[in-house]
């Protein structure tokens, strides 16, 4: 997609939502990167759900520490990779003490180093926490820029590097929160819902559904013919 088109799709979104929030519940830096890293193959409403109890006892690396690994796989059994992923927050907990003070670290490449950080919870953080423009990659975001060909690519990284190019300066903040919000709630997986998009017009989806189906509801009331 051409740098305008991509001006004009960025800008309506923005005048609908003009300062898009992650959904999320954070408190801090870290906490807010515990809560990505737990997101993973899971939903935001099942993450919250068990770190609501979680960051009241452990808030910091070292309390998370104290916590221990069996106490937060206890807090996050109803999250997906549960077991791994209480590996990973202790180990992550450790790595902050010991390299950064217990501090988040401002900066991707030392993010990417900790455990059970990758690329998009790394520029989650620093776009959310530390107000960069980056460009967090999800799977609303990877399918949102394919299907409307805003920044079609491969692979996460491919997408956000297009992205990062075609996104004029002024959007670059939000235009993650953008895109997911938009995959999430319109552009969804299996049924986009085409005849309420806002970008409708832009997008290049050869297979749009323009007219909204029948409730069951309404079919079981139509008169017989």
């Amino acid at each position: 997609m051409k740098k305008a088109q991509a001006a004009e799709l960025f800008l309506r979104l923005a005048e609908l939502n003009p300062e898009p929030q992650g959904e999320l519940e954070w408190t801090s830096p870290y906490t807010l990167l515990v809560a990505v890293a737990l997101s993973a193959q899971a939903t935001d409403v099942s993450v919250n759900i068990a770190t609501r109890k979680l960051f009241k006892v452990a808030d910091t690396p070292a309390k998370m520490l104290a916590l221990g690994e069996d106490a937060v796989r206890e807090h996050i059994k109803t999250i997906g990779l549960f077991n791994t992923k209480a590996k990973n927050v202790i180990l992550m907990a450790q790595q902050l003490v010991e390299r950064h003070g217990g501090e988040v670290p401002v900066d991707r490449d030392a993010l990417e180093q900790l455990a059970g950080v990758g690329r998009k919870t790394a520029n989650v953080v620093l776009n959310i926490a530390f107000g960069m423009p980056t460009i967090a990659v999800d799977t609303h975001v990877f399918r949102v820029a394919n299907r409307t060909g805003l920044a079609p690519g491969k692979t996460p990284l491919e997408v956000e590097t297009k992205l990062a190019k075609v996104t004029p300066g002024e959007f670059l903040l939000h235009a993650h929160h953008w895109l997911i919000l938009h995959g999430r709630y319109i552009c969804k997986a299996r049924a986009p819902e085409c005849w309420r998009c806002p970008i409708v017009d832009l997008c290049r989806y050869r297979d749009k559904r323009l007219v909204p189906p029948r409730s069951r509801t309404a079919e079981s009331v139509a008169p017989a013919r």
